[in-house]
């Protein structure tokens, strides 16, 4: 296939000889582009500024030029030597779509180019002769090479050109000058990702920009315009709109590797050998502002991209129209409009309500009933200190929320594909939370009593003042209330992920709002504990009750760990740890409080917690063998382990899929297993329907899945979807029925 390059250069000598034929045409102006060059100065630093006029309708070139023409090209001579001066960035480009679909980024009226002059280039310079060559590819109907070259003296520092052709004004400078486009930081908003072409050894460039409340991309101007870098060649960027709002793009990339010299062969596994860096230019609708942005690649993605493409096709298309020589402006088609979807307090609700069935939730009962237990403690204290205790682990629920969405802001800024439940993907998370987990048992089995720094004890009936105890059960609550997704979870969590830091941090601070929402009713309205039993001694054994409860999840979070680690050394020395941990508490209680033999005891299962986290614990998360996947074979249905090329596959093959996106430690997920998936009715509707099903395990981390469930609108597990049989993929949300799966086959 002949590549993008030499297809530009075929156009760019088609143009130049059009340019020979009707050199003499009316048509032509004698002056397509006029020029000048003079000395500016802004805030003490000197500068060159070489400017431009072009003839009406006629258009020069930016640094990339797009699919045919040359960036203008500026020469400095001092006394016949060439100099070399820092050049600014190039004012924006305007996009012009031309006959035959040709893309062009160039200048239509007057612009300034920018050069940065030193003090000791302007002295070195003063009384000497200085030119300004300039040459350019000038286009309308046809293209007109040319070329200017501006002479003069510098005297006192000023720059004296005896033949310019325009006249700047020194106001229009400053205008022109503060215009320039400026490097920012990789905006918040915006999502990118690289992946391969299926259909060729090629590229595509696919982004998203999200909160930008429904705002038109700029007319005329790319959202993304590349700055060229080689062996990339950008072609057209294609801008798509979903129902909130937020705009999607996809850039397919030409790999021009083979045509540079030495040649650069198309990485066939993903990676590049040495980063590449990729510069734009980046039209922000919201603040009507272009700046520099940049990204760095070491790797692209082999398998997102026919995913990434399908849910593209489910967007409305932002088109740019084949405009005359861009003298037209683009026309844009609006968004539908849709303000209660589009509303950030919509989600907010979603995100309250989500919290608030939470509670209820199988993840975080264990610890909700140690909290009811403890109001049942505190009834008979004063309705101030029962609304401190209930304050306190409100607080507790809300500082984990913000932790957790400081955590998502810095995994997202790192480039990480992050989604609800993503601490559960750490071994090391899951394995403090499983010592942490049997400590609190131990407690309420009475082994020992835990003082807070108040001299208070938690966990025990003659608690008197455990606020430190209340604000860590707020956040144990937290923790373990991320493995479950309820109802009007799922669309506030995917709102807030594929949005801005803002909105994350609004929509979880919601989720915890909800969360802690049951116990601040209580705090501010204390008479609703009288609802609850008296203390009494049946609290001994209710005690012991949680205790179990405590353990329960502590097996289960085991469980988890030994998916997540390689091979059985790290269960082993995780079990040592829980073991030593008991006898260490055991000792404290039924043999000896000597200090010296506690630290001894105490220290063992540290260092050894402390050996296992500095172990490597997790390798690749991609091509092992799914727990999940061995555990349905062996019930004697066919699942398979998802994968895009198994999507299209069966795709082609005219299949009907079910898609499963789970996870060890998602609680909801098993609740849809017991109650729909792992049932008979299930096995039957799939044999019935000849329906093939993949499964996802996203148990460890997986950044193949967790891109895919971002292309296609979730940000965690569970997910279901539907491939029907000509290929229309069917998003069945977080809870599924059979009815549900039945309606779309």
């Amino acid at each position: 296939m002949m590549s993008s390059n030499l297809n530009r250069l075929l156009t760019l000598f088609a143009i130049l000889f059009s340019s020979l034929v009707y050199a003499n045409s009316d048509e032509v102006p004698a002056d397509a582009v006029l020029m000048s060059a003079q000395t500016f100065e802004h805030e003490n630093q000197k500068y060159l500024a070489v400017s431009y006029k072009n003839h009406k309708g006629w258009h020069t070139y930016w640094k990339n030029p797009g699919d045919a023409g040359l960036p203008i090209k500026n020469k400095f001579l001092s006394n016949s030597t060439e100099q070399t001066l820092e050049e600014l960035e190039w004012p924006a480009p305007k996009r012009y779509i031309e006959q035959g679909n040709m893309w062009a980024y160039g200048y239509g009226t007057q612009h300034t180019i920018f050069f940065k002059l030193t003090t000791e280039q302007v002295s070195s310079f003063n009384g000497k002769k200085f030119e300004v060559h300039s040459n350019w590819l000038v286009c309308k109907h046809i293209c007109v090479p040319g070329k200017f070259e501006v002479t003069g003296q510098f005297e006192g520092g000023q720059f004296k050109a005896s033949n310019n052709q325009i006249k700047v004004e020194e106001s229009e400078l400053v205008s022109r000058f503060k215009d320039l486009p400026s490097a920012i930081e990789f905006p918040t908003n915006l999502d990118m990702i690289l992946a391969k072409d299926p259909s060729k050894d090629a590229l595509i460039l696919y982004y998203n920009l999200s909160s930008v409340d429904g705002k038109e991309p700029l007319a005329e101007k790319n959202l993304l315009t590349p700055f060229p870098v080689s062996p990339f060649t950008f072609v057209h960027e294609e801008l798509y709109r979903d129902k909130k709002g937020n705009i999607y793009a996809k850039f397919p990339i030409d790999w021009d590797g083979e045509y540079t010299e030495p040649e650069v062969p198309f990485p066939a596994d993903g990676k590049f050998k040495s980063p590449y860096e990729l510069k734009f230019l980046f039209a922000d609708p919201l603040t009507k502002k272009i700046n520099v942005i940049k990204k760095t690649f070491s790797e692209f993605n082999l398998t997102v991209a026919n995913s990434s493409n399908d849910f593209l096709k489910m967007l409305t298309p932002i088109s740019a129209a084949k405009a005359d020589g861009g003298d037209k402006k683009d026309e844009v088609v609006p968004p539908t409009e849709d303000k209660k979807e589009g509303s950030l307090l919509y989600y907010m609700l979603f995100a309250f309500v989500g919290g608030l069935i939470l509670n209820i939730m199988p993840c975080v009962l264990p610890v909700i009933s140690l909290k009811l237990f403890g109001l049942v403690q505190h009834s008979a204290e004063s309705n101030t200190r029962i609304f401190k205790h209930n304050m306190f682990y409100s607080l507790g629920v809300l500082f984990s929320f913000l932790v957790l969405a400081l955590a998502v802001f810095a995994l997202k800024s790192a480039g990480e594909t992050v989604g609800w439940g993503f601490q559960l993907q750490s071994p090391i998370f899951v394995a403090i939370m499983v010592v942490v987990l049997f400590a609190m048992a131990l407690n309420l089995f009475g082994l020992y009593e835990f003082r807070t720094p108040g001299g208070s004890k938690l966990g025990n009936v003659d608690i008197k003042d455990g606020y430190a105890g209340d604000f860590f059960s707020g956040i144990l609550a937290t923790i373990l209330s991320t493995p479950c997704s309820a109802p009007f979870l799922g669309t506030a969590l995917t709102f807030a992920f594929t949005s801005s830091n803002s909105a994350i941090l609004l929509v979880f601070m919601m989720i915890g709002l909800g969360l802690a929402f049951p116990f601040i009713l209580t705090g501010i309205f204390p008479s609703t504990i009288k609802f609850l039993p008296k203390p009494g001694m049946w609290m001994e054994n209710v005690k012991k009750f949680l205790g179990l409860t405590l353990l329960l999840t502590m097996i289960w979070l085991l469980d988890v760990f030994i998916s997540l680690v390689d091979g059985t050394l790290p269960f082993l020395k995780l079990s040592t740890v829980i073991t030593l941990t008991f006898f260490a508490f055991y000792f404290r209680a039924k043999i000896s409080k000597s200090l010296f033999w506690n630290a001894v005891f105490f220290g063992l299962p540290i260092i050894l917690f402390i050996n296992m986290a500095l172990s490597p614990l997790q390798h690749s998360t991609s091509g092992g063998q799914s727990e999940i996947l061995a555990d349905k074979r062996s019930g004697g249905v066919l699942w398979e382990k998802f994968s895009q090329e198994k999507l299209d596959e069966y795709k082609a093959q005219g299949e009907s899929v079910f898609i499963d996106f789970t996870a060890k430690w998602c609680f909801t997920c098993k609740v849809n297993e017991r109650v729909v998936i792992d049932t008979e009715g299930f096995r039957e509707l799939a044999k019935n329907k000849n329906l093939k099903l993949l499964l996802a395990d996203w148990t460890k981390r997986d950044k193949i899945i967790g891109d895919w469930l971002k292309a296609h609108g979730m940000v965690g597990v569970p997910a279901y979807f539907i491939q029907k049989t000509d290929g229309t993929l069917v998003n069945l949300g977080e809870t599924i029925t059979l009815k549900e799966i039945a309606s779309h086959l």
